[in-house]
């Protein structure tokens, strides 16, 4: 058995992670990070929960941009071909599960 306080976890850059299980093909990491991601799509689902901090989640939808404060205890969960950006204010712990090597 192993435990993680995430509020103690840091990384040396932005969306550095812990590895903390891995179940069925799918990866649990513990990111933290002090800088917005990239636009990206992912190909396959998704589900990311804020721990620490906050975060400005900006996705597109028909070509829109819009944007969603998640704070902690907030999941998102992406479908794959959900396009999407995530930006730390200013920073955060994000548990992100999702399948083993997605993009």
């Amino acid at each position: 058995m192993r435990f993680v306080s995430a509020r103690d976890v840091t990384a040396d850059r932005a969306w550095g992670a812990q590895d903390v299980a891995e179940i069925d093909g799918a990866t649990v990491r513990l990111h933290w990070t002090d800088a917005p991601y990239v636009w990206h799509v992912n190909d396959g689902t998704e589900v990311f929960v804020v721990l620490d901090g906050a975060v400005d989640m900006h996705y597109r939808v028909g070509g829109d941009e819009r944007v969603r404060r998640l704070e902690v205890g907030d999941v998102c969960h992406a479908e794959p071909g959900d396009e999407h950006v995530a930006h730390p204010a200013p920073e955060a712990r994000i548990l992100v599960v999702e399948r083993k090597g997605s993009v």
